[in-house]
């Protein structure tokens, strides 16, 4: 046991957490931070509009329907009114389903799509939302969510964007709420009760690995009601014999992550995913790209070596496969790096249709071999090395120490801006024409809007 374990009794981390959600005001927030914020609230709309046509998703909206009848809320692009509840579900889900939402590399955690998935619901139906308190509520849902994965010590055996983003989801809910500590701390009693997220769904491609996220935007708002009806949550949920850390992680120390809180804000740590794959496959294709820019051509490739630490290793170091799913191709780095060779980039068509037969890519992605490096760190995406075996016996060698999209190697702006217009061009169904730019300007200004609902009014078709 740590030395973390046996100092559990003498401050209990809910309560530090509880009191840096509620105590923290627009005010507070660094500059920093809130551009961040901005800016994966942007990234994070517009891959939850690109979603609205990914696998699965009509599926789902048609079995949401039959939950229970609700107009509270709206589902991003198709407009359809649910209950709060169950429009928390699919539009977290169709933030997450593409592989394409903004990732916490420290922490091993998709933040956003749990927590814009439960307040685009939240901000649509049951509250008025103005951007001031959109920005403050995702900086200390993100923090919220962030530290608990920090805490690990541990290699992730359950899908932290899902049970971690559960605490950050009602946190972000809560500061909306306007909730004082008290009932918060229940509320997050009563999330710990109805967090879900296995990994199972990810090793074998099934989309119910983007659902675990949407229930849990559900349990946030459920979480958060019940709270508000008086119910006494249990309050030992982080640490203690029973709470999460322990339970869910294993190995732990949570007391460096605690302190950071309102010093260190983890959205500014946060990392783009610039292609709609795992972001532990974007290694090769940070790695193939620099090489096809400096001549490389597929044919001149005999095999590929993808040197990647133990987290990637373990789970997206899998075989390729004939016509697999397409969330088993988005995290196989062989199938990822063949269709960058092959295509110069991966992006969402390429995990739909014929591509996933491809032969080619299945010749090519049979000679790439990930290899686990000896990182100590169970927990880290970075760095990674790439190495490209030609046919004429010559050797090239990329070494990534942050790959494409961390903030120490980020996009720049304009290709913030140029993702976002490229993911609502391929919604399920068109959204009017100047919409996309006008949601761009918004969220650029977003401390002026009054409610946020004038910017999801822009995101529906």
């Amino acid at each position: 046991m740590s030395v973390a374990h046996e100092l559990d009794q003498e401050v209990n981390p809910v309560e530090t957490l509880a009191r840096h959600v509620v105590g923290t005001r627009y005010d507070d927030i660094p500059t920093a931070a809130i551009k961040a914020a901005k800016t994966y609230i942007l990234d994070s709309l517009g891959v939850g509009v690109a979603g609205s046509d990914g696998p699965w998703v009509r599926e789902l909206i048609k079995t949401a329907t039959g939950w229970g009848a609700g107009n509270e809320s709206r589902l991003l692009v198709y407009g359809t009114r649910l209950p709060a509840v169950s429009a928390a579900v699919i539009n977290a889900y169709m933030i997450h389903c593409l592989e394409f939402d903004c990732v916490n590399e420290d922490a091993v955690i998709h933040p956003m799509a749990t927590i814009l998935g439960a307040l685009s619901a939240e901000a649509d139906g049951r509250t008025s939302v103005s951007g001031k308190d959109l920005l403050t509520a995702v900086c200390v849902g993100v923090d919220a969510s962030c530290i608990l994965g920090l805490s690990s010590k541990a290699p992730m055996r359950f899908f932290r964007p899902s049970t971690a983003g559960a605490f950050g989801a009602t946190a972000a809910i809560a500061k909306v709420r306007r909730l004082d500590e008290r009932t918060l701390i229940n509320a997050f009693g009563a999330t710990y009760g109805q967090i879900s997220g296995t990994l199972a769904p990810h090793r074998e491609g099934s989309p119910v690995l983007g659902m675990q996220i949407g229930f849990c935007a559900r349990g946030a708002l459920s979480a958060c009601d019940l709270a508000q009806n008086g119910l006494i949550g249990p309050h030992e949920v982080i640490t203690g014999m029973y709470g999460y850390l322990p339970m869910y992680e294993g190995d732990y120390d949570h007391r460096g992550p605690f302190a950071s809180l309102g010093r260190e804000w983890q959205v500014t740590r946060v990392s783009h995913k610039p292609f709609p794959s795992g972001r532990l496959t974007h290694g090769v294709v940070d790695g193939i790209q620099q090489l096809l820019k400096k001549g490389l051509k597929a044919d001149q490739v005999d095999r590929i070596v993808a040197h990647v630490p133990p987290l990637a290793y373990r789970l997206t170091g899998r075989p390729d496969i004939p016509n697999p799913e397409p969330n088993y191709a988005k995290l196989c780095i062989s199938f990822v790096a063949a269709t960058t060779l092959l295509e110069g980039t991966v992006d969402v068509q390429h995990f739909k249709g014929d591509w996933l037969k491809n032969p080619r890519v299945h010749d090519i992605a049979a000679r790439v071999k990930p290899v686990q490096d000896d990182n100590p760190n169970q927990n880290k995406v970075a760095p990674q090395r790439l190495e490209v075996f030609l046919k004429d016996g010559k050797r090239l060698e990329v070494y990534m120490p942050e790959i494409f999209g961390h903030p120490k190697n980020p996009l720049s702006e304009a290709q913030n801006v140029e993702k976002f217009m490229a993911s609502c061009a391929a919604a399920a169904r068109p959204l009017p024409h100047g919409n996309a730019e006008k949601a761009v300007d918004r969220i650029a200004n977003l401390e002026r809007v009054g409610n946020v609902r004038e910017i999801l009014d822009l995101l529906m078709a």
